[in-house]
């Protein structure tokens, strides 16, 4: 990739940061969009809320990302934080769409992030990028979270929504809750264990953006998440094994649902999601397996190498 002058936003987040980390590392120019006022040349200030964006900032950008949004996991679903998942993403996706299609040159290439809630509860199936959504409230956040980028697709944007599944790191995000408990040796299977989850290293994340950005004629869905998806009783054992620490507390579905209220849902749902256009594209995974997951977490502290090429 010839060297870029990329917008970020959410550069503060798990994922963002670590693509800031690894864009900075290889020599490109990134602007991070905050929202308080701008304290240095590289920040250009937004409000993705009130669908504010200081257009200006982005003038000269080769790549616009969005990774903001409040976190799906960090509380309980109530009416209220429901609002603030969809209009974070939603009003901040058309922003972002907005403000570039009003440029006279707009970016070559809008990567807004997106997430494997769209195919709502898979069972068994397994689901690749052609399946419809589902249904129930983060399907429903996730088809208006990406219709919002239209303004930019319309402006001829090569627009591209990476369907993220869970993220496997130490610090953030829903791994980052589950580390310490094992390390604590109080790990276990949530519910029966037996629905699916569909993971992805932080490393893999990380280059499966910069290769959504890179590669030329790549637009619409990616699901990244790695190829192979394991049940939850699945994955307890193999983070039992490489923390060295027992897995003898399940959590039985009951508690999930008194304790997470609609959130539980989505601990205990499952998604058998499948990278099949990620890897139709030429993709390689750093990590396939979850062993490798985990232990690359481990590792650096992180979730992965601060510079995933």
């Amino acid at each position: 990739m010839e060297l870029s002058r990329i917008a970020v936003a959410g550069a503060s987040g798990l994922i963002g940061g670590a693509l800031v980390r690894s864009l900075v590392a290889d020599g490109h120019e990134v602007v991070r969009l905050v929202r308080r006022a701008p304290r240095s040349a590289d920040e250009v200030r937004w409000d993705p809320e009130r669908k504010y964006v200081d257009v200006a900032g982005l003038a000269g950008c080769d790549a616009v990302v969005n990774l903001a949004g409040a976190n799906v996991g960090s509380r309980r679903w109530t009416e209220a934080y429901k609002a603030r998942l969809r209009s974070g993403r939603v009003l901040g996706t058309a922003a972002l769409a907005e403000a570039m299609a009003s440029l006279d040159k707009p970016p070559r290439v809008f990567v807004n992030g997106s997430a494997i809630g769209y195919y709502g509860e898979t069972g068994e199936r397994a689901v690749d990028e052609s399946a419809p959504p589902g249904e129930g409230f983060l399907p429903s956040l996730v088809v208006d979270w990406e219709g919002a980028a239209a303004p930019a697709r319309e402006a001829g944007v090569r627009t591209v929504f990476p369907r993220t599944g869970l993220v496997v790191a130490r610090q953030g995000g829903a791994w980052g809750r589950l580390f310490p408990l094992f390390k604590a040796g109080l790990g276990g299977h949530m519910g029966d264990g037996r629905q699916y989850w569909s993971f992805v290293s932080l490393h893999d994340e990380v280059a499966a953006i910069r290769h959504l950005i890179d590669t030329d004629g790549l637009s619409g869905p990616f699901n990244v998440t790695a190829p192979q998806p394991l049940t939850n009783r699945e994955i307890t054992e193999v983070m039992g094994r490489v923390l060295h620490r027992p897995t003898l507390f399940a959590v039985p579905a009951p508690v999930l649902r008194t304790v997470l209220g609609e959130m539980a849902g989505d601990v205990l749902g499952s998604a058998r999601v499948l990278p099949k256009r990620l890897l139709e594209s030429g993709f390689t995974f750093a990590f396939p397996d979850i062993e490798g997951a985990i232990r690359a977490a481990v590792d650096s502290g992180g979730g992965g190498p601060a510079a995933a090429r």
